[in-house]
């Protein structure tokens, strides 16, 4: 089937972006995968190039353009070629849009021209030790000094993505208690400096997949925060969180998409090249079987990650629909990549086969952004159940 999801300028862009990657990425990746992290500077390289601009507006040095598709492009063409841009990812879909949409003038001029270079790295503190996806029962708390002029900032934060790299971070934290009638309220978002006296990156976290990208845990101890880097308005930061939902599930979902379509082009040319008992892998029954159904997976996910991508882009985009998009790309993904891995034999177990790494990568996709269960309470309760 004729796909048409992508455009003319979307398939330029995808041009320069697998050039890109095949220069920049692919030669190193085996040393940012020991390291743990892509190196800091890796992300002005991403700023040159326009990367991080692409849904600025023009005044702030950006490209001006409204659709998410050339992420998605980007979600594709790195699981392609079995690599990824590090933390980068959360610096453009999910910091990004709480910029556009709640920074005032005066901070947009102050931190978008640098967010568009790399110069200023983001990243964003929701979740916290104990807490989970109970984000209206965090702890950190952020109380207003008795001149008005900023905020003390206590409390401490895990499984903060880019966190390491990063040099503001929008910040989720208590500025009022919560109230009988909602445990919600009094949420406000925080845009903090990492230079600051009293914030602290921890551990730098040692997960299963994901290795190019850091993750961290940090602290904030009496961190000065000026009310000038309040991010909208005060108490309202949980509805603020709230908005973007829809975004960041379809970028799992699509990029979850683009991993199992990765995974049946590893796969079939492990099985192409691969020879047993004097044949080659792929000419058994069984494995073309194996890979053909896979494929039909992959063409179903594709489907409804092109069909949400529009609704996206056309600002259409329900909570329940993009709920629907994630749990079922990750699920289909999550069959798909075992399957693929199993083509492999023992060697899918190795990680120097991009198949491997893929396995680990993938398993995050049915837990964050929102886990499986959450998606089908989301998707229960819009059916009126």
């Amino acid at each position: 089937m004729r796909r048409t999801v992508f455009q003319e300028d979307h398939e330029a862009f995808r041009e320069t972006i697998r050039a890109f990657i095949e220069a920049e990425v692919v030669p190193v990746y085996d040393e940012w995968y020991a390291a743990g992290q892509a190196p800091r500077d890796f992300y002005y390289k991403l700023g040159e190039l326009g990367i991080f601009g692409i849904e600025v507006p023009e005044e702030y040095g950006g490209a001006g353009e409204e659709s998410f598709k050339y992420q998605a492009v980007i979600y594709e063409e790195c699981a392609r070629a079995g690599v990824s841009f590090g933390g980068s990812g959360v610096h453009v879909a999910l910091c990004l849009p709480y910029l556009k949409a709640y920074a005032t003038e005066e901070q947009k001029k102050r931190w978008l021209p640098d967010f568009v270079s790399g110069q200023t790295m983001y990243a964003i503190a929701m979740t916290e030790p104990g807490t989970g996806s109970d984000l209206a029962g965090m702890k950190t708390t952020a109380k207003l000094s008795e001149d008005g002029s900023h905020y003390l900032l206590n409390g401490a934060k895990t499984f903060i993505t880019g966190g390491v790299h990063a040099d503001r971070v929008i910040v989720c934290a208590r500025t009022a208690a919560p109230t009988a009638e909602d445990r919600r309220h009094g949420i406000s978002l925080l845009v903090v400096d990492t230079k600051s006296e009293g914030y602290a990156v921890g551990r730098k976290l040692d997960k299963l997949g994901l290795k190019t990208s850091d993750t961290a845990e940090l602290s904030f101890t009496d961190v000065k925060v000026p009310v000038e880097d309040l991010l909208g308005e005060e108490h309202k930061g949980f509805s603020y969180l709230g908005q973007n939902l829809p975004q960041e599930r379809l970028g799992i979902a699509f990029g979850a998409y683009s991993q199992a379509a990765a995974a049946v082009r590893f796969a079939q040319q492990y099985v192409e090249d691969r020879t047993v008992f004097g044949k080659t892998v792929a000419s058994f029954q069984n494995t073309k079987f194996e890979l053909a159904g896979c494929q039909a997976e992959v063409d179903a996910a594709q489907a409804v990650a092109d069909r949400a991508l529009e609704a996206l882009d056309a600002g259409e985009l329900s909570p329940a629909e993009a709920a629907s998009a994630k749990l079922f790309c990750t699920e289909v993904a999550h069959r798909v990549i075992d399957k693929c891995l199993q083509l492999h034999g023992g060697y899918g177990y190795m990680n120097e086969y991009p198949i491997a790494r893929l396995y680990a990568d993938n398993r995050v996709n049915r837990i964050y952004g929102g886990t499986s269960e959450v998606m089908k309470m989301i998707i229960a309760k819009n059916m009126g159940l």
